[in-house]
């Protein structure tokens, strides 16, 4: 079954792109750009969730959820 969790992107002051998962303590990846980050969170989330299988460990259910929020 496939699940969707949330992926937070942060660009740093040297234009790089860190992303990491609420949802899964410790997920975290990073990428030259954007698209990067993304690619490599995703590959982050899915050895995450297989070391977990590994282990024997409940894997989370996603629970994060985002919402763009606009101020004057």
């Amino acid at each position: 079954m496939s699940k969707s969790y949330v992926a937070i992107f942060e660009q740093s002051d040297d234009g790089g792109w860190g992303a990491y998962v609420p949802d899964l303590p410790g997920c975290a990846s990073w990428g030259l750009s954007r698209e990067d980050a993304a690619r490599n969170v995703r590959d982050a989330i899915e050895t995450y969730i297989d070391a977990l299988r590994e282990l024997n460990e409940p894997i989370p259910e996603p629970g994060s959820y985002t919402e763009a929020i606009s101020v004057p």
